[in-house]
């Protein structure tokens, strides 16, 4: 059930790793393993599910990410997931947002550590496909008084015990009163010793690590230890990040497209997909930060940014924008 390539993932991060996202940042990796945004369970089976699963074949192989607690919803939505192509089936029980919350799923979940146990069961029963859990290594208040670790150890022991057997950890707590979602990526400490903790406890369960890792000399680093590495916000902020990568851990002797290739790329990808009616804004967006750390790249952002705005602005915005950086 594991023979995915887990090194390298894209964490599934709401309102960004949309389909044109994912197809995006294949162009810069060919083995990196993507994950979609959140979908809920009841999104899927009660909504227009076609259309939420939609993705170019070229993401593969990607992976799509659940929010829910209905065992048995869930089990109908990751047979949809397995039945649309998806490669795996990945529950959340991280997301700590009052909304998430509300609806019984997210990080909460780790404190009913025996309902994931039965959503990852039922989702099993009815798809061949891997079904993994994403969790942080805590929650705050812990629905008892427990010790921490104990607390972790017992969630991750009862899921496994339902036949999950890969976790990807974000190495923070999860504070569930009090802090944005944004500031639960800032704020609780990385506690990567926690999660190594974890993978010595657990030898044969397989541990992606997530949270706070920016360079690819980090990820050389945490791969020493872990099955994998999840990257998240950088991968968004500065996606050449990826092809770096994608030389460092799968193929020394891949070379490394020049942005204006990757450009060149996405802006034939736009084209088809504007033919389809898809909205122009919502797919340049995400090549904002190819530059970064680049000279002019606020002149590029904001090209790009007021261009999308245009009412006779296409494909053609990303080749015009591509003067500016190459002016520089």
């Amino acid at each position: 059930m594991n023979e995915l390539d887990r090194r390298i993932s894209i964490a599934p991060m709401m309102d960004y790793t949309d389909r044109h996202c994912r197809y995006f940042l294949r162009l810069l990796s060919p083995d990196t393993l993507l994950y979609t945004e959140m979908l809920t369970s009841a999104a899927l089976v009660r909504g227009d599910g076609a259309r939420l699963l939609s993705y170019d074949q070229a993401e593969h192989p990607v992976a799509l990410q659940l929010g829910g607690s209905d065992p048995k919803e869930l089990a109908l939505a990751a047979r949809m997931g397995e039945q649309a192509g998806y490669d795996e089936i990945n529950l959340n029980c991280g997301c700590p947002s009052d909304r998430v919350q509300s609806g019984r799923f997210g990080a909460c979940l780790m404190g009913e550590p025996a309902l994931v146990a039965e959503c990852v069961s039922a989702m099993r029963a009815v798809v061949k496909v891997p079904v993994t859990v994403k969790c942080r290594i805590g929650i705050e208040p812990m629905p008892r008084a427990a010790d921490e670790f104990e607390f972790l150890k017992q969630f991750i022991a009862t899921v496994a015990s339902a036949g999950c057997d890969v976790f990807v950890v974000h190495a923070r707590k999860a504070i569930l009163k009090g802090l944005s979602p944004k500031e639960n990526r800032e704020i609780p400490p990385l506690k990567y010793d926690v999660a190594v903790a974890l993978r010595v406890e657990f030898p044969n369960l397989t541990f992606v690590l997530n949270g706070g890792i920016r360079t690819v000399e980090e990820v050389q680093r945490h791969l020493q230890t872990f099955h994998g590495v999840m990257i998240g916000r950088e991968a968004y902020q500065n996606p050449y990040l990826l092809a770096q990568l994608q030389q460092a851990v799968f193929d020394p002797g891949w070379n490394l497209p020049t942005r204006e290739q990757v450009i060149e790329q996405y802006a034939d990808y736009v084209r088809s997909r504007l033919a389809e009616g898809h909205r122009l804004r919502s797919m340049v967006k995400h090549v904002q930060g190819l530059y970064a750390g680049l000279p002019r790249v606020r002149s590029w952002r904001r090209f790009i940014s007021e261009g999308a705005g245009r009412p006779d602005a296409g494909a053609n915005l990303l080749t015009e924008a591509l003067r500016i950086v190459q002016a520089a």
